[in-house]
């Protein structure tokens, strides 16, 4: 059998990588201080094709475009909250949606990420695991009902919705991400593999993938240090108590062997981006280090 060297290659797949190596988005306190050029500068140094946009990114489109095109970068993704499961959040939600949409193609971006965030703990100092949502039957109702028009909209517009499994959320463990694939339609959401927080939920990421390669439109690539996991679990800690601890970590750092994951990947023949994350303290994790670290991974296993 061939390896993903042979069926990876950069007319298949691009390689991006988020900004929360540099700073976080949802806990803007974790900031070392790194401004948008630098941080966009030190993506396009480490050999990265494009990048997540974050709090930090210019909000007009014409700047923000002529930044990342004077350094080779496109947009990989954004990120829209969806509150499908919150009573009366539905349109809100959509225009939400529709904002980014119109600014993403606006940058020349094809990809759409959102994930529902209707009562999740994740932003909460509580501990992440006892208190992340269980949605009822009619909320799940919801969810699926929403993102289905968010697909079809994403789909007028000639762009692809993949939605996010998250820590702290309703759609966080395996079993949440099947019965979300086995209730939508594939032609309107697919899903974003996140091997990080598969991990980090307890699961397998490798069989998560094996199991939905078919649905897979987005990937998320990063590492977990089990360690931390443990901690999180036993002490009750939050999800930034975990992150800040350094739960997450690059390609080529921590516990998670990639190769047979970009192998299930090549096996169904996936097309998108390969984008490195890990949401560390910036203090602690030189962000161009670990971003230099992930790429040297990814050029190893795919030979590019």
């Amino acid at each position: 059998m061939t390896g993903p060297a042979d069926r990876l290659g950069p007319d298949k797949v691009k390689l991006g990588v988020c900004c929360t190596l540099w700073w976080n988005d949802d806990f803007p306190a974790i900031d070392a201080g790194i401004s948008f050029g630098q941080a966009v500068s030190e993506m396009a140094l480490a050999g990265f094709q494009g990048c997540s946009i974050g709090h930090k990114y210019p909000s007009d489109a014409v700047a923000l475009k002529a930044a990342l095109d004077l350094r080779g970068l496109r947009v990989s993704e954004p990120w829209t909250s969806t509150y499908f499961t919150i009573d009366k959040m539905r349109h809100k939600t959509i225009a939400a949606f529709e904002e980014t949409l119109a600014h993403v193609k606006a940058l020349g971006g094809t990809e759409l990420v959102v994930a529902e965030f209707g009562a999740s703990s994740h932003l909460l100092p509580v501990d992440v695991f006892a208190n992340r949502p269980i949605f009822t039957d009619a909320q799940w109702d919801a969810l699926t009902s929403g993102l289905h028009e968010l697909g079809k909209i994403a789909n007028s517009a000639g762009m692809k919705l993949s939605y996010h499994h998250h820590m702290g959320t309703g759609v966080m463990t395996r079993a949440d991400v099947d019965r979300l694939m086995a209730s939508t339609d594939p032609a309107l959401v697919h899903l974003l593999l996140d091997t990080g927080h598969a991990a980090f939920a307890g699961d397998d990421p490798l069989e998560m993938a094996r199991a939905h390669a078919d649905r897979i439109g987005h990937v998320h690539l990063k590492s977990i240090r089990p360690e931390v996991v443990s901690r999180v679990r036993e002490e009750g800690l939050s999800f930034q108590e975990g992150v800040q601890l350094g739960v997450f970590t690059v390609p080529g750092d921590g516990a998670i062997d990639f190769r047979p994951i970009l192998e299930v990947l090549a096996d169904a023949d996936y097309r998108g981006w390969l984008v490195v994350e890990a949401e560390q303290d910036p203090h602690k994790a030189v962000p161009l280090e670990y971003a230099k670290k992930a790429r040297a991974y990814l050029a190893d296993v795919l030979g590019w």
